[in-house]
């Protein structure tokens, strides 16, 4: 049997071949956490590489993901179906074995990291899923939700300030299955990081109410296996284990130093490292007693054969439950969902209202009906509406709820909910005012490139939040959310339409929707039966012009009343009106052509939008020759009916934005 320096250099070997022939990665941080990797994944990693999906596994996250070869190298070793091929492969086109871990890439990557700090939010995330199904599904003499979770984070990960939103609340949620690893190297990009983070880490964690365990050495099997039991002993709240390690372990030039972090070692530095490891072999062979020693197949397909004996004795024992638990899983919506009925109701009620109250009224409706939904807010939840009637707070001592009360923590927030999508059984939606999207921007742009199934409630979607002033007004965010590859953005213009927004956002799986909701009352529009099915199409034809239209009025949010005023007005004066209400741009763009020829159709090219945000986007549909009344600037502190009238959102300013450019026609 190789003995466990053997096997992690088994990982070091690998990680450098990869790096080398690809002559771009990081060889350092793989090679550093190497002993730590193998007693994790050869003592305690409850997986099975057969089934990467296994509901039951243990979740593990690189949130340093630039060290992936770590994460690629125990893949292959432990029986993944990941071949030497993929290794070879490394940050090549279309490889199984991109720069840094993507999930959908490589069997066993969990999640995607690479952004620092992140992919600990999702550790943290995911903890909190098991917890949340553990409570909701265990029953006394049957548990089927029991796996933890195990995060690997380096300095650059604890410097992000996602890490003390998402450990903070960690601490507070008493998530005792959430144990990580700190690779404690003292080296970032730049150098020794003691120039720049002196934090004392151990009493950080213990400030946020962690079990800490510090001065580990890294490259000790025995203290690493020590400190993970004195961990999982500590079952009431989250450990952090500071591991102190050397970058580069085995390359004897370069190991300690920041020239083997982000480049190759060079052909002479990986040669030198064969010998000092003793590590004999050519470039990616593995002798195969090597491979015995961490094939993980059999043990793995054990593991998930007593979790499927216990299921089945829980399904004889509750098997409505055990259904509903598979359903979940398996991440499909309830047969009797009525999501799409809700945008009838709300036309037959014509209510006006503010688009966050009307969503709160979905909330209520759905709640009961998806127990799947695990709902929260950046501390702004009467504001933002999202406390439903059945709303029940997570927390350590009621871990079984359906609502986090994130705190103000909205880049923590987004990751978060990310780790949960991504751990399954729940549909996470999260909610702050639009401004705020900015701090959690790069996790909503990382559930749209996982394809995750995350539901953003931004509430406060303009110039209409009024006194609170331009620090608080967003203007440039929608056109940021519109421009994220996968995201779908929704801004309804009344209730009818945010009915519309939450059944779309439901029945979408592949990536994530964010609701753009208002604060002020908006007024109910009138519709025909066939235009409720056409609101799913993202953009359609609110009303139609007397004869063939002159003009097209484009519109979103609560901009739509106003354009159907403007109209009114302009039809006074003998002009022929079409009225476009778009609630959905991705969505509108995605129909075929000649539906969206239908709605906008080419020959009418007296074209204006309106929409109380950044006005670039909109040329897209009304042309070089058309107009737009938006935002170009940032706001103003006043009452939004003064900002609107300052602005030129008004009908007269509106009606004269639309006669100069149907006098340009006449022309």
């Amino acid at each position: 049997m190789p003995s466990r320096f053997e096997l992690a250099n088994a990982i070091r070997a690998l990680s450098m071949d990869a790096v080398q022939k690809a002559k771009s990665g990081h060889p350092g941080a793989p090679m550093g956490m190497a002993d730590i990797a193998e007693v994790l994944w050869n003592d305690y990693l409850q997986h099975n590489p057969a089934d990467p999906h296994w509901p039951d596994r243990d979740r593990f996250v690189l949130s340093n993901g630039h060290g992936s070869m770590l994460l690629y190298s125990l893949l292959h070793l432990t029986g993944y179906e990941l071949g030497l091929e993929d290794l070879q492969n490394f940050r090549q086109l279309h490889s199984r074995t991109p720069g840094h871990p993507e999930l959908g890439y490589t069997p066993g990557v969990e999640t995607t990291t690479g952004p620092l700090g992140q992919g600990l939010a999702n550790a943290v995330g995911m903890a909190l899923a098991e917890r949340t199904l553990a409570a909701q599904f265990n029953r006394p003499g049957h548990t089927i939700v029991d796996h933890h979770t195990w995060c690997f984070v380096g300095d650059g990960c604890l410097m992000e300030g996602i890490s003390h939103e998402v450990a903070s609340l960690a601490g507070t949620q008493g998530l005792g299955k959430l144990i990580t690893v700190y690779d404690d190297n003292g080296i970032s990009i730049d150098g020794e990081v003691e120039g720049w983070f002196t934090d004392d880490t151990a009493r950080r964690f213990e400030a946020y109410g962690w079990h800490v365990v510090p001065h580990v050495d890294g490259h000790n099997p025995d203290e690493v296996k020590a400190a993970i039991e004195l961990a999982k002993q500590h079952d009431d709240r989250p450990s952090l284990i500071i591991c102190q390690t050397i970058i580069g372990f085995g390359a004897p030039n370069k190991q300690g130093k920041e020239e083997c972090h982000g480049a190759a070692l060079g052909e002479e530095e990986v040669a030198a490292a064969r010998e000092r490891l003793n590590w004999p072999h050519a470039p990616f062979h593995v002798p195969e007693a090597i491979y015995r020693g961490w094939d993980a197949t059999e043990a793995g397909q054990t593991r998930q054969a007593d979790w499927q004996a216990r299921l089945e004795r829980y399904a004889e024992a509750h098997p409505e439950l055990a259904r509903e638990f598979q359903r979940r899983i398996q991440g499909e919506l309830p047969t009797a969902l009525t999501s799409e009925a809700l945008i009838e109701q709300a036309q037959e009620k014509g209510e006006t209202t503010a688009s966050r109250k009307a969503s709160l009224s979905c909330l209520n409706a759905l709640g009961p009906q998806l127990p799947e939904l695990l709902g929260g807010s950046a501390d702004l939840a009467p504001s933002n509406l999202t406390v439903w009637d059945g709303a029940q707070a997570i927390s350590a001592d009621a871990p079984g709820g359906n609502y986090l009360h994130y705190g103000v923590r909205e880049f923590g927030m987004g990751a978060i909910m990310n780790g949960i999508a991504v751990h399954g059984g729940f549909v996470p939606f999260g909610a702050t005012f639009l401004i705020f999207m900015e701090y959690m921007r790069n996790s909503v742009r990382m559930a749209s490139l996982m394809g995750q199934q995350t539901l953003y409630v931004f509430t406060h979607d303009s110039i209409g939040l009024g006194e609170d002033g331009p620090t608080h007004q967003p203007v440039e965010q929608l056109a940021t959310l519109r421009s994220t590859p996968n995201l779908s953005t929704w801004r309804p213009c009344d209730a009818v339409e945010t009915a519309a927004a939450w059944n779309a956002a439901l029945k979408r799986q592949a990536g994530p929707t964010a609701l753009v909701l208002s604060r002020q009352n908006l007024p109910h529009q009138a519709r025909r039966k066939p235009q409720l099915a056409e609101i799913q199409r993202g953009g359609y034809v609110l009303k139609e012009s007397a004869g063939t239209p002159e003009l097209i009025l484009i519109a979103t949010g609560a901009e739509v009343g106003l354009a159907m005023d403007a109209a009114a007005e302009l039809e006074a004066q003998g002009r022929a009106v079409r009225v476009v209400s778009m609630p959905s741009t991705d969505v509108f763009d995605a129909q075929d052509a000649a539906y969206r020829e239908r709605v906008l159709p080419s020959a009418v090219t007296a074209r204006l939008a309106i929409e109380a945000g950044h006005r670039d986007l909109w040329y897209k549909y009304v042309g070089l020759d058309g107009r737009v009344v938006g935002m170009s600037t940032f706001g103003e502190s006043a009452p939004a009916g003064d900002l609107f009238q300052h602005f030129g959102f008004t009908v007269d300013n509106v009606v004269a934005e639309a006669s100069a450019l149907l006098d340009a026609a006449d022309d």
